[in-house]
């Protein structure tokens, strides 16, 4: 597995990688991750719950990327030893994969996580259309692509020239029961005990549209002045996009909690439970593992009608879908499932029986064999 960032990184997309390649493991397979030495106090090569991670040291970042002149040599050496690679995009280098999978005769999947989407300004859009033209040639070359969501696959530009060797496998989605007891105590302390409580979670960046929920607040407030806002993230180093929120944020700042990125487990179970409803108001979202996460936990979902994340309500009926970026049609739609969230949400079971970890990797396996065998055919 190719990706820039991988354990202790922590996004989305390192969860769903991470939670792949130790089904896979379970399974019974050899897994590599490769990625970069993020942080240089990381070791260049462990093993993380049977998972063999090998990290390349970076010389820069270039907006959500990095540089790393030893990814070639390292790229060469671990696909010589694959059976297959599966990318995980966006990635800079997914045309170096492509290539070397080329070359060495390895099928590469790439498993696209979503659009490449940057921020408004010249040098967010070069890079966009520069890298996303790189991924594109890349495509051409790859054996299979995958990705989360058929509604997404057939709405996304990057992916609709090549829809004939597209597959949707949904993400494999992990996360502990929470500890009600834990979750009534954490709701004293917040004095948040009888509210209604809203979440809402992720990397501030312009694509998840808090702007457009900050918006929407005052509007819920009038309706529901005993309302509450409690986030779970934090501030992306490489978008300033919060500092573009504060004038939203001051005039209901004394109606929202930050709560800082929480990474434990248990924790983030328990921060989902806290929530009657939990807000996804995305101006573009491929698949985001909050959702899952969230239902997981009990909690009915607003979210955006954005193509790819609204697979989750739509499967699920765990929440309601609302019109992007319209902050009133927001609010009501907050409004409404924080006036009786129960109505909102499905057994646990159904859930699970959808969302499994073992049914994704189960479903990757297959595909992966079924490409080996393809290449073994055609030697």
């Amino acid at each position: 597995m190719v990706l820039t960032f991988y354990h202790p990184h922590w996004t989305g997309l390192t969860a769903y990688a991470k939670r792949l390649a130790e089904g896979l493991v379970r399974r019974g397979h050899d897994v590599t991750v490769l990625a970069s030495q993020h942080e240089e106090t990381l070791p260049l090569e462990e093993t993380i719950a049977g998972v063999r991670v090998v990290r390349v040291p970076i010389a820069g970042r270039l907006s959500r990327g990095v540089v790393m002149p030893g990814f070639p040599k390292a790229l060469w050496r671990l696909t010589r030893e694959a059976d297959l690679v599966q990318m995980h995009g966006p990635l800079l280098e997914a045309p170096l994969v492509a290539l070397a999978g080329r070359a060495l005769r390895v099928p590469t999947v790439f498993t696209n996580h979503g659009d490449l989407v940057m921020p408004s300004g010249g040098f967010n859009q070069f890079v966009e259309r520069g890298v996303t033209a790189a991924m594109t040639w890349a495509l051409g070359w790859t054996a299979q692509i995958t990705t989360h969501s058929r509604d997404y696959a057939e709405s996304s530009e990057f992916m609709r020239p090549f829809l004939e060797k597209v597959a949707w496998i949904y993400p494999p989605a992990e996360i502990p029961a929470p500890d009600r007891a834990a979750v009534e105590r954490w709701r004293e302390e917040l004095r948040l005990s009888g509210r209604p409580v809203a979440g809402f979670a992720g990397r501030w960046v312009e694509e998840k549209g808090f702007d457009f929920l900050l918006r929407a607040i005052p509007d819920v407030l009038r309706e529901m002045p005993d309302a509450h806002f409690v986030y779970a993230g934090t501030d992306a180093v490489y978008e300033r996009f919060f500092e573009r929120c504060r004038p939203l944020l001051e005039p209901v700042r004394e109606h929202v909690t930050m709560l800082g990125l929480l990474t434990d487990p248990q924790k983030l179970a328990n921060f989902y439970a806290l929530c009657d409803a939990f807000v996804l108001p995305s101006r573009t979202d491929c698949f985001p593992s909050t959702q899952l996460e969230a239902i997981l936990c009990g909690t009915p979902l607003v979210s955006s009608d954005t193509p790819g994340a609204r697979e989750v309500v739509r499967v699920t009926g765990m929440g309601l879908h609302v019109p992007r970026g319209d902050p009133p049609g927001l609010a009501r739609g907050i409004v409404r499932v924080l006036r009786d969230p129960k109505a909102f949400v499905a057994p646990p079971e159904r859930v699970r029986a959808i969302f499994d970890a073992d049914k994704s990797a189960a479903e990757y396996e297959a595909l992966f064999r079924e490409l080996v065998t393809r290449r073994a055919r055609a030697a």
